[in-house]
């Protein structure tokens, strides 16, 4: 199980990279633009937060743009969150259909080693993935503040970057759980998936009727609009996410332990 672990990390550090740094360096960049468009930035805050369900979808009623930490939510902020859930999404939908899509399960199955520790090593390898995307991340937005000569707000700051790792585990659980049942990757599926999640939030803060179910999509409590803004984050839309991805997870081991695989 351990060499099966270590190399899925290998097979995958390129593309742990490539996302992080991706991700993280539009972060940044968006971060360190802030100065230069400061002054364009006061001017426009006024008028964005009065665009009614523009302003409300994208938190610009409750922060404004023309403060860095106000900027950051709903700037990097929508960075992060899409280009997070794409990664995910994309890894936890081919870690497992792969094996089948390039015949390479053939010589993995031929081992000692019980389906249930494969596919366990291979959810520990996306969390662990999705932890140092995370911190990467999070350490590049950091550096940006502190090129900027910008306070950090500690707290906001780690409660989101806490709050999008626990969104895109719980993306990247259901992916796995979709790579489970299909004999090929599903790339449209996984990145509509992420899509989906996305635009649903965005949709629920606009319709009034969906508010009320807004705590059914993952990007509901890992807002960075709302985390900034100091709104409390709903208990009730975490619970659900982590009973999701759980179950999602607990599918994937019982499902994939059981299916006939393709030769």
């Amino acid at each position: 199980m351990k060499k099966i672990f270590m190399q899925e990390l290998k097979m995958n550090l390129k593309t742990l990279l490539i996302w992080s740094l991706s991700v993280g360096g539009m972060g940044l960049a968006c971060i360190l633009m802030y100065q230069s468009m400061e002054g364009e930035m006061k001017e426009m805050a006024d008028a964005f937060s009065h665009m009614g369900a523009f302003s409300d979808a994208f938190g610009m009623s409750t922060l404004s743009i023309a403060t860095i930490k106000g900027y950051f939510a709903t700037e990097v902020g929508a960075v992060h969150g899409l280009g997070g859930s794409m990664f995910v999404s994309l890894l936890g939908a081919g870690i497992l259909s792969k094996e089948e899509e390039l015949h390479t399960g053939e010589f993995l199955f031929s081992f000692p080693v019980s389906r249930k520790k494969i596919v366990a090593a291979k959810a520990l390898c996306i969390a662990l993935m999705t932890v140092l995307f995370t911190v990467i991340c999070g350490a590049l937005y950091a550096c940006g503040f502190a090129a900027l000569g910008e306070e950090l707000p500690v707290k906001e700051f780690m409660t989101y970057m806490g709050m999008q790792l626990l969104m895109d585990l719980e993306i990247a659980g259901i992916c796995f759980a979709i790579s489970s049942v299909w004999s090929k990757t599903k790339t449209g599926l996984a990145l509509g998936t992420a899509l989906m999640f996305y635009a649903y939030d965005v949709i629920g803060r606009v319709v009034t009727d969906v508010k009320e179910y807004l705590f059914i999509g993952p990007f509901s409590y890992a807002n960075a609009s709302d985390i900034f803004s100091g709104t409390d984050i709903s208990v009730k839309a975490v619970c659900f996410g982590t009973a999701l991805a759980a179950s999602c997870i607990i599918f994937a081991f019982m499902y994939y332990d059981k299916r006939d695989l393709a030769s």
